[in-house]
């Protein structure tokens, strides 16, 4: 292509940005995002205003009494009413922020429930996100009172733009002694005012521009509370990385599971049933040879050759053997991937698992919420395991096993015998492979055995993965 059939190439215009800017400020008091950070400011200032005045006075009362002797308790229980009242305050911000500015923050991580009234207290006094919350509804007072400053610009620049109307309909011309008609600025101006019709006109055009620079104060006073939503009521990076953690631990110890009972199910109805027609072929083998008193007798095939039936009758019997054996072992095998009595959960496994002990087992079960499939098998095999140490090494004539959940979420497994003691966890124990059996979902294995007994094993599981 020639040169002279190009179509010239176009420069953009000096003046494009300046247009594009001024167009964006005689815009900005229009958009639909400056009248919703207007109204978070209006609504945000009377919560903050009693949040803080609230949280002032119970952190206050509370430390006083706190490092008292007398009102030591006291003063720590209104701490920590003031950290819960923190945490419900900071989730009506969150929920402002989300409605007016589009925030989408998740909730605070739940705080730890602690054990009796002194572990509650104690629980509440490290409850970490709660004092994060604390400090925002301290912060949000005076960000309140500033995002009501820059609502005043908004104010400030409606009453201006209406001075003609009110001077000339509402009868605001001076009277004898009057300065005029005041006019109103954000900003501590010496007493401006206007005295005539015409300077009407000059305060309407001071409210326009009030108007037009309106957004931007409140946009600031805005993105820094964004900031502190952030930073104080949503969770840090260091949690999100835990929580995603967490649930990639949950899929991958799910997904395991679920892997090992199907190969069990691909066990039981594929490979276990053709062993058991094998083991019948050659059932039905053994027949036609006859009984086994005719171990000299021989047969003679179609070409004439002579067969060893007792030679046949021997192979035969190795093979129905080993047939049986291999069946045997892939049935453990199968059990031991994913017990078929877990099926039906948890209490009905461990019952059949009591019942098959060779000692005498008292199970007591109250499992309200069933756990997931992950965390019942690993409390499955981790029953079992202890019951089989308890008649191994322990001597024990008895055994008492109790399944509960606790008060704290946590699925908690007991196993107590009548034994010699002694049981550690240590190298060389059984014990240490429970304690790798647990770790993988934060669960725990606590054994008190004193030497001459009892032996007490306690293994913690959450009810999820």
């Amino acid at each position: 292509m020639h040169d002279s059939c190009k179509t010239p190439s176009r420069s953009p215009s000096p003046t494009a940005p300046a247009r594009s800017f001024l167009l964006m400020v005689l815009r900005a008091p229009l958009t639909r995002r400056a009248g919703r950070e207007v109204a978070y400011c209006l609504l945000a200032f009377p919560l903050g205003l009693v949040g803080g005045v609230v949280l002032t006075v119970l952190l206050a009362l509370g430390a006083g009494l706190t490092v008292s002797l007398l009102g030591a308790v006291v003063g720590v229980l209104i701490l920590v009413t003031g950290v819960r009242l923190a945490r419900a305050f900071g989730g009506v911000h969150r929920r402002m922020a989300s409605a007016f500015l589009g925030e989408r923050l998740p909730a605070l991580e739940p705080p730890h429930a602690g054990t009796g009234l002194f572990g509650r207290l104690d629980a509440g006094l490290r409850d970490g996100a709660g004092w994060r919350a604390v400090s925002y509804v301290l912060v949000k007072l005076p960000v309140s009172a500033l995002g009501m400053y820059a609502v005043l610009w908004w104010l400030t620049g409606l009453v201006n733009v209406t001075a003609p109307l009110r001077w000339a309909v509402l009868g605001q011309q001076p009277g004898p002694g009057d300065d005029g008609m005041p006019v109103l600025t954000p900003v501590p101006a010496g007493g401006l005012a206007v005295d005539t019709f015409a300077g009407t006109f000059g305060a309407l055009a001071l409210g326009v521009v009030l108007l037009l620079l309106a957004p931007w104060p409140t946009r600031l006073v805005v993105g820094a509370d964004r900031w502190l939503l952030h930073a104080l009521l949503g969770t840090s990076q260091l949690a999100d990385r835990v929580r995603d953690l967490e649930e990639t631990r949950a899929l991958a110890v799910d997904d395991s599971v679920a892997l090992l009972r199907r190969v069990e199910r691909d066990l039981h109805d594929g490979a276990q049933v053709r062993l058991v027609a094998v083991a019948m072929s050659l059932d039905m083998i053994k027949e036609r040879l006859g009984p086994p008193g005719t171990e000299h007798r021989t047969a003679l095939t179609g070409d004439g050759d002579s067969i060893d039936l007792v030679r046949v009758r021997q192979l035969v019997d190795g093979a129905h053997r080993n047939a049986t054996e291999a069946l045997t072992e892939l049935r453990d095998l199968a059990r031991g991937l994913h017990p078929p009595a877990l099926d039906d959960g948890l209490p009905d496994a461990l019952a059949t698992l009591a019942a098959r002990s060779s000692i005498p087992v008292e199970l007591t079960t109250d499992v309200p919420r069933r756990p997931t499939p992950a965390i019942e098998t690993i409390a499955y095999f981790c029953a079992a395991e202890l019951l089989t140490n308890v008649i191994k090494h322990s001597g024990a004539t008895q055994a008492i096993l109790t399944v509960d959940e606790c008060h704290d979420g946590m699925l908690r497994l007991q196993v107590v015998d009548d034994g010699r003691g002694g049981a550690t966890i240590g190298a060389g124990s059984g014990l240490t492979g429970l304690v790798q059996r647990v770790r993988p979902v934060d669960g725990r294995l606590l054994v008190h055995s004193p030497e001459g007994g009892p032996t007490t094993a306690v293994v913690e599981l959450p009810m999820h993965a």
